[in-house]
């Protein structure tokens, strides 16, 4: 360890909407993740994302961006309208990256292929909610 790390103020509990339309790949994500210590919320599809986003606050959301009933882009826009601050990364299957481009113009803070390692998703989360904190 490095002295790098101890000049970082303990990070509180990041609490996460994750959506998710596969539900196999959305439970073991949610329990890889809990296991770290992530407040995970899974939201089965759009329409219960704005639902638990209505009823709850999150630090960011994570969103797959090809969904059966709501495409991960509008989803995407209808989030940066309710919740201007919340920063959301997008994941994509390979081959969507053109898709994940137009998500990061439409105000994504990030993306990351699926399916993908699990360190580098708490990575791109640890990051989005520092931004998040900072610009607050």
């Amino acid at each position: 360890m490095t002295g790098h790390d101890s000049s970082y103020p303990q990070e509180r509990t990041l609490s996460v909407l994750l959506v998710d339309d596969e539900k196999g790949y959305l439970e073991i994500l949610q329990k890889r993740l809990k296991r770290r210590g992530i407040l995970i919320t899974g939201a089965p599809s759009g329409r219960d994302a704005l639902q638990t986003l209505r009823e709850q606050e999150f630090d960011l959301a994570v969103v797959d961006l090809k969904m059966q009933d709501m495409d991960g882009i509008e989803l995407l826009k209808i989030f940066r309208r309710m919740v201007p601050d919340m920063p959301v990364l997008m994941l994509t299957g390979h081959g969507s990256q053109e898709a994940a481009q137009e998500g990061m113009r439409a105000g994504a803070f990030d993306y990351l292929t699926k399916p993908c390692e699990l360190e580098t998703l708490m990575k791109k989360m640890r990051a989005a909610a520092r931004l998040k904190r900072a610009q607050s």
